[in-house]
C-alpha cells in the first residue's frame, strides 16, 4: 500500500538548504519515491498553520520510505542540512481506493 513521507520544512540557512534539495531529490528517486509537492504555493483552509515549504514523497509502502530513511546514503545527505533549518517529517500509509460504481458488486447506489 502507497505510503506518504510528508515534510514541513522551516529554513534558516537557505544555501545549505538549497544544497541539502539538490542531493535528496536524486536520493529519493534511486530509492523509488516521487516527489508530489516540493514547496509549491499552500493556501491554509482551516487553523493557524502557515508552514514555509511543504514536501509531500510518494513511496510504495511505509517499509520503502523507512528504507530510503534509514539508508546510508541519505542518512548523509542529512549531514548536510544541519543547521539548515527545522524538518519535521512523518510518513503516513495510504488508503486502499474506493471501487468505482461501474465496479461495485451492487450497483444500486
Amino acid at each position: 500500500m502507497a505510503a506518504y513521507v510528508v515534510v514541513d520544512v522551516h529554513r534558516t540557512d537557505m544555501e545549505r538548504a538549497a544544497r541539502y534539495s539538490a542531493q535528496s531529490g536524486p536520493s529519493v528517486e534511486r530509492h523509488g519515491g516521487r516527489f508530489l509537492a516540493r514547496g509549491g504555493k499552500t493556501v491554509t483552509l482551516e487553523g493557524g498553520w502557515d508552514p514555509e515549504r511543504l514536501v509531500v514523497i510518494e513511496f510504495e509502502s511505509v517499509d520503502a520510505a523507512k528504507a530510503w530513511y534509514d539508508s546510508e546514503e541519505y542518512r548523509e545527505i542529512r549531514e548536510i542540512r544541519d543547521g539548515a533549518g527545522t524538518w519535521r517529517m512523518v510518513v503516513i500509509e495510504g488508503v486502499v481506493p474506493l471501487r468505482r460504481n461501474a465496479e461495485r458488486a451492487d450497483p444500486t447506489p
